[in-house]
């Protein structure tokens, strides 16, 4: 099993970047983006790609960050 990324390390809340949106390493690219990227079927390699200052290790971030905060959502009754 591979290793759970702390991506408290990498992911940055900076209120006057991007609207406070979480981002990586202090950059102007979001959990978002990258979130977004890969649900239209880009690959780890074409983000990587096209997006050369990223890591693998920031994807891997980036989803530990939205696992988690899923992970923390209240269910409410239906």
């Amino acid at each position: 099993m591979t290793k759970t990324v702390n991506y408290r390390d990498i992911i940055t809340v900076e209120p006057g970047k991007r609207s406070g949106k979480p981002c990586i390493r202090g950059m102007r690219i979001t959990v978002y983006d990258v979130l977004e990227y890969l649900a239209s079927g880009m690959s780890v390699e074409d983000v990587l790609r096209d997006f050369p200052y990223l890591t693998r290790e920031d994807i891997r971030a980036c989803l530990s960050y939205a696992a988690d905060r899923e992970r923390s959502q209240v269910a409410v009754g239906s």
